[in-house]
C-alpha cells in the first residue's frame, strides 16, 4: 500500500451518536491497529465520513465524492484511494454487533472501484472481551 495519498474512514452512523470516533483519528495519526500498513507513507491525508445510517447506501456516493474532490483539488487518483471500514462497523464491540449491511456496503465499494480495509481502532476492552468469548472474534489483517 505504498501509493495510498487518502484512506476515507466510514465510521457507523448509529455509533457515531456516542462516539467522536476520535480512538479511529487516534490510531491513523499514530499509524498503530489497522493502520499500522501505513507506517512508511508520509503525507496520507484521512477523511472521515458516516455511513449515513442502514442500510449503508450512501457509502458510494460518499466515496465517489470523495474521489472527484480528491482528483480535482490535488491530482489524486482513486488507485490512491483506501476506504476502511471502521472497527464500529466490522466488529463486535461496545456499540453493537458488526454492522448486518457490512457485506452490501462492501460490494458497493469494490463494484466502484475502491480499495477496501475492515478495522480501524483496536479497542483493547474489546480484544479482552473477545479473548473472553463476550463478543465475537474479528481477523485483524
Amino acid at each position: 500500500m505504498n501509493n495510498v495519498k487518502v484512506i476515507g474512514i466510514i465510521q457507523c452512523d448509529f455509533a457515531r451518536e456516542r462516539c467522536s470516533g476520535f480512538g479511529c483519528m487516534n490510531s491513523f495519526c499514530q499509524r498503530i491497529d489497522a493502520f499500522a500498513r501505513y507506517k512508511n507513507n508520509a503525507g496520507i491525508l484521512a477523511v472521515p465520513f458516516n455511513c449515513g445510517g442502514c442500510p449503508g447506501r450512501r457509502t458510494g456516493r460518499l466515496a465517489s465524492n470523495l474521489a472527484k474532490w480528491a482528483k480535482r483539488k490535488s491530482e489524486i487518483d482513486k488507485e490512491s484511494i483506501v476506504i476502511h471500514l471502521s472497527s464500529c462497523m466490522v466488529t463486535d464491540n461496545g456499540h453493537y454487533p458488526p454492522c448486518p449491511h457490512i457485506g452490501c456496503i462492501e460490494t458497493i465499494l469494490r463494484r466502484k472501484g475502491f480499495r477496501v480495509v475492515k478495522g480501524s481502532y483496536k479497542s483493547k476492552t474489546a480484544e479482552k472481551k473477545r479473548g473472553e468469548g463476550v463478543y465475537e472474534p474479528f481477523a485483524w489483517d
